[in-house]
């Protein structure tokens, strides 16, 4: 008898959804979920242009299943951290854009997930929480780089040594989400905006996932000389053909 998988893809067209699928944890993350994403993200199906993450149940994710949750040594636990950051960066840069429709808890590892994910649109519900200080652990999935760059470290600090929760409304005047929408709006408003995301040039597309955070990282020199091969690739490239032609003939371009 096999285990109940722990995700649900659902592909309609070009555009896929990933469902986390453990609403009876609150779909809490554990190694079969990280295994999931690693295999989608690792080989996308054939003619996906955008990606959907949500969870069942009213719930993102609600961190680390602390049940599941085994003693490794300092070495194993180095090695799981760092397969967590190497399946976020699968996400973040695997070249496809990751839209995440957030409801309820987006907590711990649930929130590392969140903001490797490129949108981020978030319910009434959502609480994002960092509450690894109360179970006397640390963030190991890329918090500190993630978040952290987003919130910075004095607001990220706070965050953790209290425990607080912040809501949509919040999150949004934060940067953890891009939109605050109503109860039950996040997932269609995901499968618009990844529509209107798969229609872009696809190049233009993997130019901004791969060039704009790791610019962010740069000296500002060379993030400018970044920018400028980004922009020679992407102009002389068949989509800015056709986004020009479509421009000057007052039509929608069709880049695929």
């Amino acid at each position: 008898m096999h285990d109940k998988p722990v995700t649900r893809v659902e592909i309609d067209g070009d555009i896929a959804t990933i469902v986390f699928d453990r609403p009876e944890k609150r779909n809490a993350m554990n190694d079969a979920l990280i295994e999931a994403l690693d295999d989608f993200f690792s080989h996308p199906p054939e003619g996906v242009n955008a990606v959907i993450l949500t969870g069942e149940g009213g719930h993102f994710c609600s961190g680390l299943d602390l049940a599941e949750h085994e003693h490794r040594s300092p070495e194993e636990t180095v090695y799981h951290s760092r397969n967590w950051h190497r399946v976020a960066d699968l996400i973040e840069f695997g070249g496809l854009p990751v839209i995440s429709a957030l409801t309820g808890a987006v907590i711990g590892g649930g929130l590392e997930i969140a903001t490797s994910t490129h949108v981020r649109i978030a319910e009434p519900s959502v609480r994002f929480q960092l509450p690894e200080g109360r179970r006397g652990i640390f963030v190991g999935g890329g918090a500190t780089v993630r978040v952290g760059r987003i919130l910075g470290a004095d607001r990220m600090r706070e965050m953790m040594l209290t425990g607080r929760s912040y809501g949509a409304e919040d999150g949004l005047a934060y940067g953890l989400c891009h939109y605050s929408v109503g109860e039950g709006e996040a997932l269609p408003m995901a499968r618009d905006l990844a529509r209107r995301i798969a229609d872009n040039a696809p190049f233009s597309n993997y130019l901004m996932i791969q060039a704009l955070s790791r610019i962010g990282d740069m000296s500002r020199s060379d993030g400018l000389f970044t920018e400028s091969l980004a922009a020679a690739m992407s102009q002389t490239s068949e989509g800015a053909k056709e986004g020009l032609r479509a421009f000057l003939e007052k039509r929608t371009p069709k880049f695929r």
